[in-house]
């Protein structure tokens, strides 16, 4: 089908005022991404949040903790943000943190884990692993309870969840319940068909993706490590129910589409939601494209159910 009219829109605007973020420094495309929680819809009633630092091997990493007013203890998600490991945090991912954490209602714990270029891969998967560990152990502590604890993320979030869930299954815990992977970067080699076919004209360009690539990986890394592309593990038994979802105009549709095909194929429960209309980053446009707003709700029911 073609692009979704709302996205359409969308687009035209966003292409007429900002300059590409391959052209950009690292510390303007951050200015640019901050822009994004001004496209997506808070809740009414807020949840209450603190801000904090928890212990990681690479030093203190600050995370935002949303506890809904609701009986507890509740389930709990482990959010990472997106924005290609360069741009991207906590203030960019408030208003679906938020959501999620009112609408499950769950802890939502949000972490802002280190940037590339200042700190290239495996910096952020360090600190996503280092943060998933701590929240598991303090969940009490949090209003949580760490038997129904699920991780979830956009993007390189996406990455990162499905990474932690790999390294938590290797390392027997902490125990992952759920893994939520919104569009995820699996396959950093971008070989599919999707990164030729949604490469120009979609929002994430393939000279995005090389600029996104350029800062995060150190020369010379073997790409099909399963820390940078979970797709390559040799073996995905035993990793925790996912949802997986993708976007028709997404150069990382194929790769997200492929790793939710190999879970099922390991004997996971996964399921595929694919978007069609949409773009990469369509979720945090909810305020103005409706697909955004039915994608949360998938999002939303995936996790009660699987929290319950």
């Amino acid at each position: 089908m073609p692009v979704d009219p709302q996205v359409r829109t969308f687009l035209d605007g966003f292409e007429d005022t900002t300059e590409p973020i391959s052209t950009s420094s690292p510390a303007e495309a951050r200015e640019v991404m901050k822009l994004a929680a001004l496209l997506a819809r808070a809740p009414e009633a807020p949840a209450p949040t603190s801000d904090r630092t928890v212990p990681g091997r690479g030093g203190d990493i600050p995370v935002r903790v949303y506890r809904p007013d609701a009986e507890g203890p509740l389930p709990v998600v482990v959010y990472f943000h997106g924005g290609g490991f360069v741009i991207g945090g906590i203030e960019s991912h408030d208003p679906l943190c938020q959501q999620l954490a009112t609408r499950v209602p769950a802890v939502v714990v949000s972490v802002e884990y280190r940037l590339a270029p200042e700190h290239r891969f495996p910096a952020a998967v360090d600190d996503a692993f280092d943060a998933l560990r701590w929240v598991s152990a303090n969940a009490a502590a949090l209003g949580g309870d760490a038997a129904r604890l699920a991780v979830a993320g956009d993007s390189a979030g996406g990455n990162l969840s499905a990474v932690v869930s790999l390294l938590a299954r290797d390392a027997g815990g902490p125990p992952v319940a759920f893994q939520l992977l919104i569009y995820p970067a699996t396959d950093l080699t971008m070989s599919t068909p999707s990164h030729r076919l949604n490469g120009e004209g979609y929002l994430l360009t393939r000279e995005e993706m090389d600029w996104f690539m350029g800062h995060y990986l150190p020369d010379d890394v073997d790409r099909r490590l399963p820390t940078l592309s979970p797709l390559f593990a040799d073996d995905l038994s035993g990793l925790p129910p996912a949802l997986v979802v993708t976007a028709e105009f997404d150069p990382l549709r194929d790769e997200g589409e492929a790793y939710g095909a190999r879970l099922e194929e390991a004997g996971v429960e996964a399921r595929v939601a694919r978007y069609d209309g949409m773009i990469h980053g369509f979720v945090s446009l909810d305020a103005i494209v409706d697909g955004g707003a039915r994608a949360i709700d998938e999002c939303v029911s995936a996790l009660q159910e699987a929290l319950s």
